[in-house]
């Protein structure tokens, strides 16, 4: 990814000296590298928000009490894994941060459940069908405030920003959904 990425930056740059443009790459480089700043502390505001309520949630126990609320649907999206597993337990407050908008802050949660999956792995170099559906719900996320895009909406001066949230919700309940049929799926198919 970072090689075109690269070079999609050098072709920018050559296009700009063949048009004579160059005073565009010294404008891009100082105005863009500032708003990206900008946008980056702006969203570090939101994902500590967030990791500190996810990890109150965790330690009063409201975690713990969402994923057994949750048995029936993990029981059938990871019935590999057991009862009471940390992985369970991690993989809610992902979800949760997710379903909120705090993508950013689920990453950290992610990779928590990962691990955890990953401990009850006994193939190392393979990843188990609980790993597969996890990053499939991960990725899919259903969302029920997207807090980033409404963000970066009101950032950019939307009148009404939050006027998404229908649609984003519909959306994402359509991918998770189509993510776990597919998933389900392939798990019954021999690697």
């Amino acid at each position: 990814m970072s090689v075109i990425w690269f070079g999609m930056i050098i072709l920018g740059m050559i296009v700009a000296v063949i048009n004579g443009r160059t005073e565009i790459i010294n404008e891009v480089i100082l105005k863009d590298a500032q708003e990206a700043v900008v946008f980056a502390i702006g969203l570090t505001g939101i994902m500590g928000v967030w990791l500190g309520i996810m990890n109150i949630a965790k330690k009063s126990g409201l975690i713990h009490h969402f994923a057994l609320l949750m048995r029936p649907v993990t029981k059938i999206l990871f019935p590999s894994l057991p009862p009471n597993h940390p992985a369970i337990s991690a993989m809610m407050m992902n979800m949760v941060a997710n379903m909120f908008g705090a993508g950013n802050s689920a990453t950290a949660l992610g990779i928590k459940a990962m691990e955890e999956l990953q401990s009850l792995n006994t193939d190392k170099k393979t990843a188990t069908n609980a790993m597969c559906m996890f990053l499939v719900i991960n990725m899919s996320s259903i969302q029920l405030i997207p807090l980033t895009v409404l963000k970066i909406r009101a950032d950019a001066g939307s009148i009404a920003p939050t006027e998404i949230i229908a649609t984003s919700i519909m959306a994402t309940a359509a991918s998770t959904l189509v993510g776990i049929i597919v998933c389900k799926i392939l798990e019954g198919r021999e690697g």
